[in-house]
Order: C-alpha cells, then sequence, then structure tokens
C-alpha cells in the first residue's frame, strides 16, 4: 500500500462519508478486515474519489446509478447521504434514479425511490411540493 494514495483516500472519504462515518468503520477493523478497509481506502477512495476529473457531486450521482442498477441497499443509502451532503439537489437525485428506471429497470428504479424517501424521511427532507389525489 502507498501511504500517498491510502492518505489522499482517507482525506477523499472523510470529505465524502464525513468524520463519523469514517470512524465507525474503522472502529470495526481487525485482523480479519484490515486489509480489506486499506484497499478500499486506497483504491477506491485514493485512486479514484480523489482524482480531479470529476467532481464529488458527479460521482455522487454516478454512483448512485451504479449502486441502484447493482441492488446494493445499504450502500445506495450510504452514498445517497453523501450525494446530499456533496450539493446534490433533489431534482438531480430525481433525473438520476429516473435515468436508472429506464436503463437498468422500473424494479430497480421502484427500489431507489424506496430508499431515497426512507433516507430523506430520516434525515427530515421534505420535498417542497407534494402532490396528492389521482395520480392520473
Amino acid at each position: 500500500m502507498t501511504d500517498s494514495k491510502f492518505d489522499e483516500g482517507m482525506a477523499a472519504r472523510r470529505r465524502v462519508l464525513g468524520d463519523e462515518y469514517v470512524d465507525r468503520a474503522f472502529a470495526g477493523v481487525d485482523s480479519f478486515n484490515r486489509e480489506f478497509q486499506e484497499t478500499v481506502t486506497e483504491y477506491c477512495w485514493g485512486g479514484v474519489w480523489a482524482r480531479s476529473v470529476l467532481t464529488d457531486k458527479q460521482r455522487s450521482l454516478n454512483n448512485l446509478c451504479i449502486l441502484s442498477a447493482l441492488n446494493r441497499s445499504h450502500e445506495f443509502q450510504t452514498h445517497l447521504r453523501a450525494a446530499i451532503g456533496n450539493g446534490c439537489t433533489l431534482e438531480e437525485i430525481r433525473d438520476t434514479l429516473l435515468q436508472v428506471s429506464v436503463y437498468a429497470g422500473v424494479p430497480a428504479g421502484v427500489e431507489a425511490f424506496r430508499l431515497a424517501r426512507a433516507v430523506l424521511d430520516d434525515l427530515g427532507i421534505v420535498p417542497d411540493e407534494v402532490m396528492g389525489g389521482d395520480p392520473a
């Protein structure tokens, strides 16, 4: 492991997910999963998230697409929180999930919207426009 990529990765991971999340992840490190956490930090975060071509906001939207299509609900919720923290608007998130619905299938979109609603509710975020009545 190169220290610089690990250090860059740790900085990116903390910037995107927050200190509390990263501290919690590393509090559970033991001899079984240490190399995994180091690898994730170095390669995912140091090798990709630390790059400057895409913004964190763009990477977050990409992750939402990928994680939705792969049906990785826990990681989707984690990265939805990060996307909001990276400045993604509800409109951008909605359009991203609509694109998932078309390209990855409606069931993937249904699950992504359901998971997103749970995160928004948990964060106390209420969309400014509530639609009522007949959807037709």
